[in-house]
């Protein structure tokens, strides 16, 4: 009887706290592994306190870019800090799995 292989997907999870829309907010990253790490899912609670959920991509200039139009300006306008939050928190993983 041949060995029994499992396969486990790896879950990168972070939290980051960005201005968006004149206030300090908690972004939830999940990424999600297709074929490469370039797709985060991610929520933010609103001003009310409910999640906001949306996906965030590399799209082939590099750029990280919100996947979801009925959500509130101020998530598309920080889209760019939330592209270096996932930078930042990458490069963060690579050293911890070089040492």
């Amino acid at each position: 009887m041949p060995p029994t292989i499992y396969i486990t997907s790896m879950s990168t999870y972070f939290s980051k706290v960005i201005k968006a829309g004149d206030k300090l907010r908690e972004f939830n990253f999940r990424q999600t592994y297709i074929s490469d790490n370039s797709r985060y899912s991610v929520d933010v609670p609103d001003d009310k306190g409910k999640r906001i959920m949306f996906s965030i991509y590399k799209n082939a200039s590099s750029e990280w870019k919100v996947a979801a139009q009925l959500i509130p300006m101020w998530i598309h306008n920080a889209e760019a800090e939330l592209g270096v939050a996932i930078e930042e928190n990458q490069e963060k993983e690579m050293t911890k799995k070089s040492r």
